[in-house]
């Protein structure tokens, strides 16, 4: 059935990221809608930020474009450019290879949640605060070691 039952959906809190950069996203909240309802061209993720969690660390994807769209309460959008507030119905888009780290910040008291488009990863993903990578398929240091 092509309508989709948001609660239906396992929400999880699992992330990649190794310690210690994994805390930064501990109240971060997902649901894969586009795995759950089988699409395979690009990804939908309905994402839940408590007061004080990252939607991740700042990125940009080499070969991934990302959209989002906030359904709900308010975060801040942290980009090369600033901090950008953002409510519901407010969107933001993110060419892939545009070297524009970005983010999600919930700083206020109340749940923050928004859909995230994008297709999985397969592609480097570059961190611009911290000393780590995505190389296509594990994350690792700058310099190409290891965690």
């Amino acid at each position: 059935m092509p309508i989709i039952a948001v609660d239906a959906i396992e929400q999880v809190n699992r992330t990649g990221y190794p310690a210690p950069h994994d805390a930064a996203v501990a109240g971060r909240w997902y649901r894969r809608l586009g795995e759950a309802f089988g699409l395979r061209d690009f990804g939908v993720s309905h994402v839940v930020l408590r007061p004080g969690a990252a939607s991740s660390h700042r990125h940009w994807h080499e070969e991934e474009d990302e959209f989002v769209v906030i359904l709900s309460g308010e975060a801040v959008l942290v980009d090369d450019d600033g901090r950008h507030p953002m409510r519901a119905g407010a969107m933001a888009a993110f060419p892939k290879g545009q070297a524009n780290g970005h983010h999600l910040v919930n700083e206020s008291g109340q749940d923050c949640a928004f859909l995230a488009f994008g297709r999985p990863p397969a592609g480097p993903c570059h961190y611009s605060d911290i000393d780590m990578m995505w190389d296509g398929a594990a994350y690792r240091r700058k310099d190409g070691g290891g965690f």
